[in-house]
């Protein structure tokens, strides 16, 4: 953990010079919504639903696989989805771009290659959020858009907002950058949609998301897999550029699995020196990492895939969410 996220999470007078700062912040995010919310500046409206995943602190949170199941959902509901997002950490000299299963992680980001590999529908990234949007529905046969990590992108509309807190760490200290981890005031989350905790759940305007299965497969050769118990007791080098790599770190533990711990910036852009730690040990990563590993993979490398699931409250709600905005656009 860094020095700041211990000032955000463990507390002590660290943050005081922080305050005047995180107060600042307070203001313009709030004036910023202001002049969205009364239209000094324009929001973008499609013609296809949209709905929004994010969250508002900084750091991992579980939106790459609640994604990747609301994707699912949305198909075995009727739908065509199709996602946006900024391609963080991309290269591209021209947006927005297409993403594709071959696409190269340098040049759209790692998590749209990864969405695209497990989601099995068209995804266009670009950091102006509704030329992403445009292209998708112009191009792809779409009739619902999800924006991954678009909570605080007021230029592009929405129908749907739906925000995922880290069950484990929640709020931290409650503050806003630089003081804490938060985006925006905590109160903004009494005009989301759907709040979604992986974890236990504190108040009723939460909804308990699950980690449903765990596995691991090679990352050389993908038909080799097995279930994460199979490798209880075996010592292993972890590797993860996420925005919260203890949280990986403390899954496998939580297995039974003895950890060396090797954590990374998020989206971090790997080498083969950075995998290479003198044995024969396992190295098992990340699906985001993995993206960026396969073109220098060795038959020690393996990746944990993770499937999320939601309570059936939560289900009930998101479907009663969709059919509101059905009549809204028909």
């Amino acid at each position: 953990m860094s020095r700041i996220e211990q000032i955000w999470y463990n507390g002590g007078f660290a943050v005081i010079p922080l305050l005047p700062l995180s107060w600042l912040f307070r203001c313009l995010v709030r004036v910023r919504r202001w002049l969205y919310q009364h239209d000094w500046l324009t929001i973008n409206h499609f013609s296809a639903p949209l709905i929004v995943v994010g969250n508002i602190t900084v750091g991992g949170s579980g939106k790459t696989p609640f994604v990747i199941w609301l994707a699912n959902f949305l198909r075995s509901k009727g739908y065509k989805p199709g996602i946006v997002s900024r391609g963080y950490g991309g290269t591209a000299t021209e947006w927005p771009q297409p993403v594709m299963v071959s696409s190269n992680p340098a040049l759209v980001g790692d998590e749209a290659v990864l969405l695209v590999q497990r989601c099995y529908c068209p995804m266009v990234v670009s950091p102006n959020r509704p030329d992403a949007v445009r292209m998708l529905l112009k191009d792809f046969d779409c009739d619902i858009v999800i924006a991954d990590d678009g909570l605080q992108h007021y230029a592009m509309g929405r129908d749907i907002e739906i925000v995922i807190i880290d069950g484990q760490r929640r709020f931290g200290n409650g503050q806003l950058l630089p003081a804490g981890p938060l985006r925006e005031p905590l109160t903004r989350l009494k005009n989301v949609d759907l709040c979604l905790l992986n974890g236990e759940p504190l108040s009723p305007d939460e909804y308990r998301m699950t980690v449903e299965g765990i596995s691991l497969y090679n990352l050389q050769n993908p038909e080799q897999s097995g279930e994460l118990s199979a490798f209880k007791g075996k010592q292993i080098h972890a590797i993860a550029g996420i925005g919260y790599p203890d949280k990986f770190f403390n899954l496998l533990k939580g297995a039974g699995i003895e950890v060396i711990a090797h954590p990374f910036p998020d989206h971090h852009t790997y080498r083969v020196d950075d995998l290479n730690f003198g044995d024969d040990k396992m190295v098992v990563m990340t699906e985001k990492d993995a993206v960026k590993c396969l073109s220098f993979s060795k038959p020690e490398h393996w990746v944990l895939t993770i499937e999320m699931a939601l309570e059936e409250k939560a289900e009930e709600r998101l479907s009663a969410l969709l059919t509101n905005i059905n009549r809204i656009h028909n």
